[in-house]
């Protein structure tokens, strides 16, 4: 199909199409005829016969209502005729794969001028490309499964198979054996660096359900498998979930128990001959159990011991899902276990050992979502600033007010101290196996989540108060803010309250307090 032709005008030729009946504007050097549209324009006709925007550049009056997204859209774009003569867009959309222009919109890292020792040409070369793939494919699929509530396309899911992504998600180690990873990194050369910023741009989507549908069951539910079960068991799921063919829960949380991981109640017991677990109980909140094929389960097997176990889908495994705040796409589940038959083989770690299990597996979930936590207060930065400069308050732009700059400055503040830490908690990270992450990271992990999740909030509430009602719609300007607003006590909640990890944080610090210090 043939480009449609377009024209050029002068000011003075739109200028004479400005009544009911033959409407005329200027948006961004782009001439627009809504000669038709007026009657359907979603805020009503009168907005655009009664401001006055009749035949005129309406530029600044659309971009304090509208985002520059709205003038992309496939119905919007045929209602463009023509350009202004001897003048150019300025409001261009970035092509995919663009960073951000706004200060403060980036990580240091990626920001023109500025040196990091934690990345190197590698880094950016996977940055590059998988923010392409993420502006092309993932951040349009977020969008569409965060509005329709639907588990993201299997089409999707198995293209970031093929790619690598879904392997190099679980961090460094032998599942990325054999696999063909992006710009050529090898199993070698991957690091904990290259799954920081794949975390992170996942995040800049901002679709809070989607970044957990997006395979975040399976980034707290594999690992057990990988690091813990038995090699048969191992080689067996960890190809199926990284190929994007099955799916993995983490099955921890229940009604009776949440934080307090050991007041589990939901029970295995072997059978006489000891060949099988029987299992029988509920989990509660987890995340992708809807739709997942296995579930990396925490059972009490004895009076105080817990057994991590490896349950297939099948007979008295049910599934139901639980409506919270954030989309449906995220698979949030109530599951129940009737007397459910597991082999033994399916044990990971050693019988009644398995909070240990749990307490590991912990680490790399609290760092995966404060990494997606400082994402998303970024994109939040990102957004207040283009916001309060575009703005027009009192006759001048919203940033021009002192408040406005004091709130900001704490917002920046705020994401670039949690950058700042988790960069080095990931530092820690490249340089510990899992054992040693156990023993002195858990403290350190606990904290910045907590530190990240109540920044995040602060960082919520600022934004609400600059974006005002816009910040309480979910549609239009503010519609980012209102998500994050609205969904920001997930980060705050799961893989552990802030008060618990707080606490957490200071216990193993006082562990580590000499006997003989005194003031």
């Amino acid at each position: 199909m043939a480009a449609r032709q377009l024209q050029e005008y002068t000011k003075e030729q739109v200028a004479q199409h400005n009544k009911e009946g033959d409407l005329w504007i200027i948006i961004d050097a782009k001439v627009y005829d809504l000669t038709r549209f007026a009657n359907l324009h979603p805020g009503g006709k009168s907005v655009l016969l009664e401001n006055d925007v009749r035949g005129t550049d309406a530029t600044e009056i659309f971009y304090s209502l509208h985002k520059s997204e709205v003038l992309q859209r496939p119905q919007y774009k045929r209602l463009q005729i023509g350009t202004v003569k001897g003048e150019k867009e300025l409001f261009k959309p970035l092509p995919p794969g663009s960073l951000s222009p706004v200060p403060y919109g980036e990580p240091q890292w990626l920001t023109k001028g500025f040196k990091s020792p934690y990345y190197n040409e590698s880094h950016y070369r996977l940055q590059r490309e998988f923010r392409k793939f993420c502006d092309e494919v993932l951040i349009p699929e977020a969008k569409r499964c965060e509005t329709t509530g639907a588990k993201i396309s299997q089409e999707v899911v198995e293209v970031m198979g093929k790619s690598g992504i879904n392997a190099m998600r679980f961090g460094p180690g032998p599942h990325l054996k054999g696999q063909k990873l992006m710009t050529g990194l090898t199993p070698e050369t991957f690091d904990r660096f290259h799954e920081l910023l794949l975390n992170q741009e996942v995040s800049r989507s901002g679709q809070r359900a989607f970044i957990d549908g997006c395979l975040g069951g399976a980034f707290i539910g594999l690992p057990p498998v990988i690091h813990f079960s038995r090699p048969e068991i191992r080689d067996k799921v960890v190809p199926e979930i990284v190929s994007g063919k099955k799916y993995i829960s983490l099955a921890i949380s229940e009604a009776f128990a949440g934080s307090d991981v050991a007041g589990l109640r939901c029970t295995a017991k072997l059978t006489p001959d000891k060949k099988f677990w029987i299992v029988n109980g509920t989990k509660k909140w987890i995340t992708n159990g809807h739709f997942s094929d296995y579930f990396s389960t925490a059972c009490r097997t004895s009076k105080r011991g817990l057994t991590m176990l490896l349950i297939e889908r099948g007979p008295g495994v049910e599934t139901k899902p639980i409506k919270t705040s954030y989309s449906s796409t995220a698979g949030t589940a109530y599951i129940t276990f009737d007397n459910v038959k597991v082999p033994v083989e399916n044990t990971l770690g050693e019988v009644d050992q398995g909070l240990k299990v749990v307490l590991s597996n912990f680490n790399h979930e609290r760092w995966g979502m404060t990494a997606n936590s400082v994402q998303m207060q970024r994109n939040i930065v990102d957004e207040t600033l283009r916001w309060t400069n575009q703005r027009i308050v009192f006759g001048k732009p919203l940033i021009e007010q002192p408040v406005v700059r004091a709130k900001i400055a704490q917002m920046i503040s705020r994401v670039e101290a949690c950058q700042t830490w988790l960069e080095h908690i990931t530092l820690q990270m490249q340089h510990m196996n899992y054992a040693q992450q156990s023993k002195y990271l858990a403290g350190p992990i606990g904290l910045l989540k907590q530190y990240s999740t109540a920044a995040g909030q602060e960082t919520a509430r600022d934004a609400t108060q600059l974006f005002g009602g816009r910040a309480i719609t979910q549609s239009g300007l503010g519609s980012s803010i209102e998500l994050y607003h609205r969904t920001i006590a997930f980060d705050a909640i799961l893989g552990g309250a802030e008060d618990v990890l707080a606490d957490l944080g200071v216990r193993q610090a006082q562990k580590q307090i000499p006997k003989n210090v005194r003031l």
